[in-house]
């Protein structure tokens, strides 16, 4: 069986919205991110484990709220006490899961196919978010991450990059394609490209 992406009838690629007499590279570009891996991991109270000795990819779980740790190819995000979402593109980030969280400490849970990601990048894509969005950007860096809404929809923005900005925005599936739609609208003021 395929996979059939969220946005595979509306994403359109090509330059949209206020791109008359900009460089290209200026401009933001929007993309779906596509076969990745998507596991919530939450430990129950009744564990004894210390997180900080609990390794995936190399990777410790953060204790700290709205923090991100990572390496090139996997992202695990604080998004409650106790609870982490781990994205990946890494093929056998499951298998490295569960080796290291044992199931009578944590509940592993693959939510990569309940997810749309669509990922947002250039210089003004903050901009874009605070049309829609009640986060204090001033105050977000690299590597955080946020629960939030944008215009009535429940998303999580994780901050990947800041050179240029690059941002992760996560949403549930059945919401995709009318997320997708107010992004796009925000970005058209400051000209995108579709790729």
């Amino acid at each position: 069986m395929t996979a059939i992406s969220p946005l595979q009838s509306i994403h359109k690629k090509g330059i949209f919205g206020d791109h008359h007499k900009k460089n290209q590279s200026d401009l933001l570009q929007i993309s779906e991110v596509k076969d990745l891996t998507i596991i919530q991991v939450a430990q129950y109270k009744r564990s004894k484990i210390k997180i900080d000795s609990v390794l995936v990819n190399d990777l410790k779980f953060s204790a700290e709220s709205s923090k991100v740790v990572c390496n090139r190819d996997t992202r695990i995000l604080w998004i409650a006490p106790r609870s982490w979402l781990i994205v990946s593109s890494k093929e056998n980030i499951t298998d490295d899961i569960k080796k290291n969280c044992s199931n009578e400490d944590f509940s592993i849970t693959d939510i990569s196919h309940s997810r749309v990601v669509i990922q947002i990048s250039g210089m003004q894509a903050v901009e874009v978010l605070k049309k829609g969005c009640p986060i204090n950007f001033n105050e977000f860096k690299i590597n955080n991450c946020a629960g939030t809404v944008f215009n009535g929809i429940t998303i999580l923005v994780d901050f990947v990059d800041n050179k240029p900005e690059k941002l992760h925005l996560l949403t549930l599936r059945s919401f995709g394609e009318s997320f997708y739609h107010h992004i796009t609208d925000a970005a058209l003021e400051f000209g995108y490209v579709g790729i």
